[in-house]
C-alpha cells in the first residue's frame, strides 16, 4: 500500500517557479502527494515574460509518459502546458488508457499574455484530450477560445459549460477570476449537474502568476487522495485562496501565489501557544486588570497568520478571572479550539480586518466608552436586539453577527479597536479588544488601563 498518493503533472516548465510544472509539484507536495512529472516544454520566464519557448521531441514526451507510467501507480494526473498538436498526440494515447482521474487546465496564455498553445493544437486538444478528462478547467477566455461565444455573465458561463461538456470532458470548472465581481466565482457543471456557483472572497493582489496551474494541481492532489469530485474542488479553491492571501511580492511583474501557506500556518502554531502563554504571565502581573474582568471571566484568544478556521485560534483552556483581592489568576493552558466563540469573534472581525489576529475580552461598564475614546481607541457597538431570529439557536451566531456588523458600519473597518456588546438578560454587557499581534494588545490594554486609572 502506497500510504503517498503518486499525483502525475504533464506540463510545461517555468523558469520562474511560479507556473507550470514548478507550481505542481510544489501544490502536490504541500498536499501531501508525491509528485511525478512528464515536461512537454521549457519556457525562459519571469514575472514579466514569457522570452521564449523549446519543446522536446514529441518522441520524448512520449518517453518520459511510458517510463513513468510502467513503474510507478498514479493516483491522480493534470494536464497544463501541452503546447503542441504533436505532442498532444504523442500524450492522448496513454491517457486513453488511464486508469486515474484526470484534471485538464486546457493552457493557452501565460499571465504575461504570452501564448502557449499553437493555433494548430486547438483542434487536437479538443479531440483528444477533452474526452479523457475528468474535469475540465478553462478560464473565460480559455473557455471563449474552445466555445466560440462571449462570455460576460452567469447566463453565458451556462451556455459555454454545455457547450464544453459535448465535447466529452465528465465536468467542467469555469474559472470566473476574470469576470468583473466582488467575490471570485467558479463554476462547476457535470452531464447530470447544472451549473454550481463556488464562491471564494475575491483577493486584491498582483501575485496571480500559477493560479490555474495551481488549482488544478491541487485539485488532482485532493482526487488522488480519494476525495470525490466537488469536494477536491473545492478543498483545492480554500487553498488557492490561501495562497493568494499570503503572497508576497516577487519580481517586478505577475508574482506567484504562495504555494507554501498551509506549511507556514502550521509552523506558527507553536510559536502561538508560546506567545499567548506569555501574555497570560504578562496580564497575571497587572492587579488593575481586575476592574475588566467580565464576571464570567475574560479571555485571550490568538490565531496563526491567515487563521479562517476556530481550530486555528488558540486561547486559555481555562479562564482569566480576578479574586476579590484583585489578583488575576490565568487557568489552563493555551489551546487551539479552546474557545471557540472567542474565535468566531476574532474570525468575523478577519473579515473586515486580517491584520487582526488577537482579541481579548473586557467588562463593559459606563466608564470603558469614555476610556476607550481618551486613550485614542476606535470602538463601534452593535445591538442585539437587531440581530436576525435564525441566529439566536446557533452558538456562537449572535457575537459573530454583531461583530461583522459593527465593522461593516464604520467607514474604515480596520482602524477599529474594539467591539462593544450591550449584552441582554442573562448576557453580560462586554467589549472585545482587537489587535495585529500580542504586543499590540498589550500596547492598547495599557493605553486603556491608564485612562481608566485617572
Amino acid at each position: 500500500m502506497y500510504l503517498v498518493p503518486s499525483i502525475l503533472t504533464i506540463a510545461g516548465s517555468d523558469s520562474g517557479g511560479g507556473a507550470g510544472i514548478q507550481a505542481d509539484l510544489k501544490t502536490i507536495t504541500v498536499l501531501g502527494g508525491y509528485g511525478l512529472s512528464v515536461i512537454t516544454a521549457l519556457t525562459a520566464q519571469n514575472t514579466r515574460t514569457v522570452a521564449g519557448i523549446e519543446a522536446p521531441s514529441p518522441e520524448f514526451v512520449a518517453l518520459q509518459m511510458k517510463t513513468v507510467l510502467t513503474d510507478i501507480p498514479v493516483a491522480a494526473a493534470k494536464t497544463g502546458m501541452l503546447f503542441s498538436a504533436p505532442i498532444i498526440r504523442a500524450v492522448a494515447p496513454f491517457l486513453e488508457r488511464k486508469n486515474f482521474p484526470l484534471v485538464v487546465d486546457p493552457v493557452c496564455v501565460a499571465q504575461s499574455g504570452a501564448r502557449l498553445l499553437e493555433e494548430d493544437a486547438v483542434t487536437a486538444m479538443v479531440e483528444r484530450i477533452f474526452p479523457v478528462a475528468d474535469l475540465l478547467t478553462p478560464n473565460i477566455p480559455e473557455a471563449e477560445l474552445f466555445t466560440g461565444l462571449s462570455i460576460r455573465g452567469p447566463e453565458d458561463i451556462c451556455k459555454a459549460a454545455e457547450k464544453l461538456l459535448e465535447m466529452g470532458p465528465r465536468a467542467v470548472l469555469l474559472k470566473g477570476g476574470h469576470l468583473d465581481s466582488l467575490a471570485a466565482t467558479d463554476w462547476f457543471a457535470s452531464l447530470d449537474q447544472k451549473p454550481l456557483p463556488l464562491i471564494q472572497p475575491r483577493v486584491q493582489t498582483q501575485s496571480l502568476h500559477g493560479t490555474g496551474c495551481t488549482l488544478s494541481a491541487a485539485i488532482a492532489a485532493f482526487l488522488g487522495q480519494g476525495l470525490d469530485l466537488l469536494s477536491a474542488v473545492r478543498k483545492a479553491q480554500q487553498y488557492l485562496n490561501l495562497g493568494l492571501r499570503s503572497a508576497f511580492p516577487l519580481g517586478g511583474g505577475a508574482g506567484p501565489v504562495n504555494h507554501l501557506a498551509p506549511l507556514f500556518k502550521e509552523r506558527a502554531r507553536r510559536q502561538v501557544l508560546e506567545d499567548l502563554a506569555q501574555a497570560g504571565a504578562r496580564l497575571a502581573a497587572r492587579p488593575e486588570l481586575a476592574r475588566l474582568v467580565p464576571e464570567g471571566g475574560m479571555n485571550l484568544a490568538l490565531a496563526v497568520p491567515y487563521a479562517d478556521a476556530p481550530d486555528e485560534v488558540a486561547a486559555f483552556s481555562g479562564r482569566i478571572t480576578a479574586t476579590r483581592r484583585g489578583a488575576i489568576l490565568v487557568s489552563g493552558c493555551p489551546e487551539f479550539g479552546a474557545s471557540p466563540q472567542l474565535a468566531k469573534v476574532l474570525l468575523a472581525a478577519r473579515r473586515h480586518n486580517p491584520e487582526a489576529l488577537c482579541v481579548l475580552n473586557l467588562r463593559l461598564d459606563d466608564d470603558l466608552p469614555e476610556a476607550l475614546e481618551r486613550a485614542g481607541l476606535v470602538a463601534v457597538s452593535f445591538d442585539r436586539a437587531e440581530e436576525p431570529g435564525y441566529l439566536k439557536e446557533r452558538d456562537g451566531g449572535p457575537l459573530e453577527w454583531g461583530t461583522y456588523e459593527a465593522l461593516a458600519r464604520h467607514p474604515e473597518p480596520a482602524a477599529v479597536d474594539a467591539v462593544c456588546d450591550g449584552g441582554e438578560f442573562a448576557k453580560e454587557p462586554m467589549a472585545r479588544l482587537f489587535a495585529e499581534d500580542m504586543e499590540d494588545l498589550l500596547h492598547k490594554l495599557g493605553l486603556l488601563l491608564t485612562e481608566l486609572g485617572r
